[in-house]
């Protein structure tokens, strides 16, 4: 296989599973997304084996993070689902794994009880002096000096870069009296730990003055098992969003079949009552995200090919490239608040 082949297929999430069957890793660094393709695709497989599989493994799931809560220690919580159930999930992951880290993005609350207790940083002797302090971000309701202070994590200390390669103007930005400014909105635990749970960056103003985080909204979208991948848009022209969508590819087909519609994949992506669905399924999630009036999508593209590196559509780290992906779909954006506006979907 070509080499920039190989570097797609790494990129492409919808292989993991079958990709760490074969590296069997016994460390595993990723981001929030990266994590919910894992959970989707053990969630499905645990479904799709009957009602029995699947009630088992959810009483062995309810029973262990009960008594993780109560902070009894992982390998003695239930020794016995451990073998029967669990292990088989550590199977899926390849089998050797022992440290899973998160980073770039918050995890969200359901990814990291069916993970466990992620390690918000790793500490050596050399990082003591390593400081993380909040600082408020009035624009978006997080005070610092808040009951629960919340606000973007800023650190200091002698670990940190001292800037950006032949980037200045980024550094300048990132790096002020020595503090650098992470973009992540933490919160501050009771125990002295950081949780991210936000960030600054990627936010903008609805017609309405509305402040929209759009991270955030794509992270609880994304909980949604029929899409892949979203990538939400607005401005301070209109008073709505709109996103473009990569379905799940086989949620989407089984849906197609239960309806007797034959279109092929591509096909269903442009059907109106395809999209119709996706639309009403994501924005059904409303209520249960908390998600308000405004930060619900009133219309949807369904892309079939997943954002990929070689359009500049996303990063290494799996990152939107926001400013290219306006550029790649300005047309289909302008055309999506045109249906909107009237009525359609």
């Amino acid at each position: 296989m070509h080499l920039q082949g190989i570097f797609n297929r790494l990129l492409d999430v919808r292989f993991l599973l079958d990709d760490l069957q074969e590296l069997k890793p016994t460390m595993f660094c990723g981001v929030p997304r990266v994590y919910d393709r894992i959970c989707t695709d053990i969630a499905s497989r645990v479904s799709s084996g009957g009602v029995l599989r699947k009630t088992l493994f959810q009483y062995a799931y309810n029973y262990k993070l009960a008594n993780l809560e109560k902070g009894l220690p992982q390998e003695k919580v239930a020794l016995l689902l451990d073998k029967l159930v669990f292990n088989k999930i550590k199977q899926a992951l390849g089998g050797r794994v022992r440290i899973m880290l998160s980073g770039a993005a918050p995890l969200p609350g359901l990814l990291r009880n069916f993970l466990g207790s992620p390690a918000a940083a790793l500490y050596h002797k050399d990082m003591a002096l390593l400081i993380a302090v909040l600082e408020s971000v009035p624009e978006l309701g997080y005070d610092a000096l808040s009951s629960v202070p919340r606000g973007e994590i800023c650190l200091r200390g002698k670990t940190l870069f001292s800037g950006y390669h032949k980037w200045q103007d980024l550094t300048d930005e990132v790096l002020i009296d020595g503090r650098f400014h992470t973009g992540d909105i933490g919160e501050r635990q009771p125990n002295g730990a950081m949780k991210v749970i936000d960030r600054k960056k990627n936010i903008f103003k609805l017609s309405q003055v509305e402040y929209v985080a759009v991270e955030s909204i794509e992270s609880k979208y994304l909980q949604c098992p029929l899409i892949t991948l979203i990538w939400v848009y607005g401005n301070s022209f209109e008073s709505f969003l709109v996103a473009v969508v990569v379905p799940e590819r086989k949620a989407l087909e089984d849906w197609a079949a239960e309806h007797h519609l034959t279109d092929d994949y591509k096909s269903l992506c442009q059907n109106m009552k395809a999209r119709k669905y996706i639309l009403d399924e994501l924005n059904s999630m409303g209520p249960k995200q908390q998600l308000r009036g405004f930060e619900l999508l009133k219309a949807v593209h369904l892309e079939p090919n997943p954002f990929d590196i070689e359009r500049d559509l996303m990063t290494p780290t799996f990152k939107l490239k926001r400013p290219q992906l306006l550029k790649y779909y300005k047309d289909r954006v302008e055309k999506l608040y045109s249906e909107a506006k009237g009525g359609k979907v």
